[in-house]
């Protein structure tokens, strides 16, 4: 079935409950962390049995949207040749605060129809934040709306710039050197869909990154662009399974934004 403007309404409603029950099953199992099995995926890359959990009961709450594609990171990809909508979800978005008892981690949900990408939800249940927004609907935290940093320069705020062992020290350290020589400074809290909707909500001025999976961006980019704020994130098949640089940030510093991070 192609959803019309009802089918993405109640895909609205599903998703936001979705995240939020993901996110308190999240929150049991931090609630017991001595308990978790973790095993490392590669560098600073973790992955626990709550990741796995959380992203499948995620999956079946999708059930009755049977013809939707799904893009989880731990269970990969499932049905999207002919799927028109996909699920796109971060279970645990920033595993290694998770399994350090810091509170910078989140479930992170976003939905894609016919190429564009349509809502997101990005929830971090240490803080009780529910982040959500979406094509032709307002950003929200909380209930309450938000929008970008009013910065018009680098100087003017706080910027985080994520990194991952997909890169290299020597791709990463040029770019802090621009940042700091532009009189900005940087941020990282291990999340980068947490960071991002610190970008949407104005807590943080913008959010750079080499190379990023779609899973870990999806959902709080639905919030920045309903926020007001920009991103140069354009979905392809290649940059939904194969990540992409990223920029997000007001429209205002966007420029000095994507210099910083280079090409």
């Amino acid at each position: 079935m192609t959803p019309d403007d009802s089918g993405l309404a109640e895909r609205y409603e599903a998703g936001r409950e979705l995240t939020l029950r993901a996110g308190a099953l999240a929150a049991e199992y931090a609630g017991r962390l001595s308990e978790l099995d973790v095993r490392w995926k590669g560098a600073q890359d973790v992955v626990t049995e709550a990741d796995m959990e959380v992203e499948l009961l995620i999956k079946r709450g999708l059930a009755d949207f049977g013809a939707d594609g799904f893009l989880g990171e731990e269970t990969g990809a499932e049905g999207l040749a002919d799927a028109e909508g996909i699920w796109v979800v971060d279970p645990i978005d920033g595993t290694q605060p998770f399994v350090s008892a810091m509170p910078s981690w989140c479930v992170s949900i976003g939905y894609v129809h016919r190429g564009e990408l349509q809502f997101g939800f990005v929830h971090n249940p240490p803080l009780d934040e529910l982040f959500e927004g979406g094509r032709g609907r307002p950003a929200l935290l909380n209930g309450r709306s938000v929008s970008p940093h009013p910065g018009t320069s680098l100087a003017d705020g706080v910027v985080s710039v994520g990194y991952s062992s997909r890169i290299g020290p020597d791709d990463i350290l040029p770019v802090l050197d621009r940042l700091l020589r532009q009189g900005g400074m940087f941020y990282r809290n291990g999340s980068a869909a947490l960071s991002l909707c610190y970008v949407a909500c104005g807590r943080l001025l913008g959010y750079i990154e080499p190379h990023i999976n779609s899973w870990d961006c999806l959902g709080a980019l639905a919030v920045i662009e309903s926020a007001g704020g920009r991103s140069n994130y354009r979905l392809t098949d290649d940059t939904l399974l194969g990540g992409s640089r990223i920029v997000a940030g007001p429209p205002d510093v966007y420029a000095d934004l994507d210099a910083v991070l280079g090409p």
